[in-house]
């Protein structure tokens, strides 16, 4: 069981548990999360589904991950017309090294179009950029960094692997 404080990973966001208090509607016991980029919003989440919930990765496996990251394969299928259900199926099983794909595989693709003097794609920018939300916001709240430090982090430890 989660205990108030915790940072938890629900679905999309990343979120603290503010309170664990019975529902008036549905008179169960529930969590009440804020999600860590919006404390305008609360989630309301029934203790029996929190199993939906995990924790925060911590930073032994950011570590373990960054040191995969060069090894990790991008997408396959990089053709036009299955590239974006490719992206979609990665974005539903949302795991950070399905994240990792989608970014590497969608900079790839835009660092072709550019070497090539050509517009990036409007599609691999906009996966690009969810995926590199969704990861550095969970890995800043276990770095204690700020989100553009995280991802200068990730990003420089990455390059010195490749120069070793």
């Amino acid at each position: 069981m989660f205990k108030i404080g915790d940072k938890v990973v629900y679905k999309r966001n990343v979120c603290i548990i503010n309170d664990i208090k019975e529902n008036k509607f549905t008179e169960k016991e529930c969590y009440e999360l804020t999600p860590i980029d919006d404390d305008s919003l609360k989630i309301i989440v029934p203790l029996k589904l929190e199993n939906t919930m995990r924790n925060v990765i911590s930073k032994k496996e950011i570590e373990e991950i960054i040191k995969s990251i060069p090894h990790l394969e991008v997408i396959s299928n990089m053709n036009e017309k299955n590239i974006e259900n490719e992206y979609k199926k990665c974005l539903d099983n949302l795991t950070h090294e399905n994240l990792i794909r989608v970014i590497k595989t969608t900079y790839l693709r835009n660092k072709m179009r550019t070497d090539s003097k050509k517009k990036i794609s409007d599609k691999d920018d906009m996966y690009f950029k969810m995926a590199e939300k969704l990861l550095y916001t969970e890995f800043s709240v276990s770095l204690n960094m700020s989100y553009d430090d995280t991802k200068e982090y990730v990003v420089s430890n990455v390059l010195k692997q490749e120069g070793d």
